[in-house]
């Protein structure tokens, strides 16, 4: 559908960053998308809470119609803090999602999850939050394009990273495939995506280090190459 729709699976430079959203100025947000993209940023990342899973509302399908409708050709990607993802994938669909995670915490099974989002034609992605054991989501990790490690207890923008995550990432990634990537959200900045990286995230999701600043390209740059 567009330029970007194979973006997971044929990155043209790895890290992929992608500035999330959850950390912009709402009122000016498709001006400050727009920059982000001026800067380098690969995809938008679009944090979906239901104030259920996790102790905060926020965006919804609508807003990712907007997003979609500004821009055309962008890669969004999705990422459903909520407790029964299942009931979501038609309305994210609808609305442009490239990239639908749900959460292995959640109400679901993993793998009717990824088959439906398949279906629906989107990228399927599944996440682990910080206090869960590893060991949860590994069978399921061969039937999603993207697994999601977060480095924070999902909810709130500007946490501290969980440095003791990265253990999480270094016993995926050798379960991936080629076309399958891992990414880290939660407290990925200038002084923590090294760590990122070199444990095995291909791709790194960044609110405040990128939204909170003077210089998007900068922050972005630094990012991929810091």
């Amino acid at each position: 559908m567009s330029q970007t729709a194979s973006l997971l699976t044929s990155p043209p430079v790895l890290p992929l960053v992608a500035p999330s959203i959850l950390s912009a100025d709402f009122a000016n947000l498709g001006a400050e998308c727009q920059e982000a993209f001026d800067g380098g940023a690969d995809f938008l990342h679009l944090d979906v809470m239901d104030g259920h899973f996790v102790p905060n509302l926020t965006m919804g399908p609508a807003l990712c119609q907007s997003l979609r409708n500004q821009f055309p050709d962008a890669y969004l990607d999705v990422h459903l803090m909520v407790q029964k993802p299942m009931e979501y994938i038609e309305d994210f669909a609808k609305a442009g999602g490239n990239l639908f995670t749900g959460h292995i915490e959640a109400d679901c099974n993993p793998k009717e999850l990824a088959d439906a989002i398949h279906t629906a034609g989107m990228d399927a992605g599944l996440a682990i939050n910080p206090p869960t054991d590893v060991e949860a989501i590994l069978p399921w990790v061969e039937s999603f394009d993207l697994i999601l490690v977060m480095s924070v207890n999902p909810g709130f923008s500007g946490q501290a990273f969980i440095p003791e995550v990265l253990s999480k990432v270094e016993t995926i990634k050798p379960l991936l495939r080629e076309n399958q990537r891992l990414q880290m959200d939660g407290g990925v900045s200038l002084t923590t995506c090294e760590a990122c990286k070199n444990a095995g995230c291909d791709t790194l999701v960044a609110a405040s280090a990128i939204f909170k600043t003077d210089d998007y390209a900068s922050a972005i740059t630094g990012l991929r190459e810091g």
